[in-house]
């Protein structure tokens, strides 16, 4: 099953989608955000049929003290739309830190400043995502097939 990753803001939303495993996180898309975010659930809704998704991870912006603002309560009615709308589990992920590590990253890469501007809601998208899949304690592999930690594998 194929997780996808949003980034949510106030002019685009960064897709993020895993692979089938659930492994790995790879940029999908930017939706440009035209009116109200929720009238960007019809191109989410073609991604998800698109690529067989079935579940929706959603950035959750929280201040360094933990605590929700405006842009949460944002969020939180953006992931109960879609929830409601294309009838998937949708869950809320802190997202803390993502744009600023994203724009390190893209910075790092040697990306230009209007070529950053281009990716870095789909980086931080990605971001977000990984960081979903990480945590629900799936193997990773090692180059060459090996399981780390797990056991060998004929």
């Amino acid at each position: 099953m194929r997780i996808m990753g949003l980034d949510l803001g106030d002019k685009k939303i960064g897709v993020a989608l895993s692979d089938p495993m659930g492994w790995t996180a790879q940029g999908l898309d930017v939706i440009a955000v035209k009116g109200p975010p929720e009238a960007s659930v019809e191109r989410i809704s073609e991604l998800v049929r698109q690529y067989g998704v079935g579940k929706i991870v959603v950035g959750l912006p929280r201040n360094m003290n933990g605590s929700f603002g405006p842009r949460a309560e944002r969020a939180r009615a953006f992931a109960g739309c879609l929830a409601g709308a294309l009838n998937l589990p949708v869950e809320l992920w802190d997202e803390r830190m993502t744009t600023l590590e994203a724009e390190k990253l893209l910075i790092e890469a040697d990306l230009s400043r209007a070529r950053r501007r281009q990716v870095i809601d789909k980086m931080a998208a990605v971001l977000i995502l990984q960081s979903f899949l990480d945590s629900q304690g799936r193997p990773r592999r090692e180059a060459g097939g090996k399981n780390p930690g797990g056991p060998e594998e004929p």
